[in-house]
């Protein structure tokens, strides 16, 4: 019997990852949105899944930072509110 390839499974993962990140809607926050003039998308669903898992691990390890700027900034809390809505659908995704 033949073994899966690892890193085709790694791929396969990424990529379906990022394009169910790309369906709800978390692109934007994951990575930047498409330039007017740029014929062709920025980043492929492979990279979004990707770096769907690094964002997500670096809103964890910066967690208390992201509290403490919250406290200082109310103002902002709607926007940072959103983010962390995005990360917990992207933590969901993955």
């Amino acid at each position: 019997m033949r073994r899966a390839n690892p890193v085709a499974y790694a791929y396969s993962c990424a990529v379906f990852n990022g394009r169910k990140s790309r369906q709800i809607g978390l692109q934007k926050y994951v990575g930047r949105l498409q330039e007017l003039k740029r014929s062709i998308r920025r980043h492929s669903a492979f990279w979004i899944g990707l770096y769907g898992y690094l964002w997500v691990g670096a809103m964890e390890f910066w967690s208390d930072l992201a509290i403490a700027l919250m406290r200082k900034k109310p103002n902002k809390l709607p926007h940072f509110q959103k983010g962390l809505r995005a990360m917990t659908l992207i933590q969901s995704a993955l």
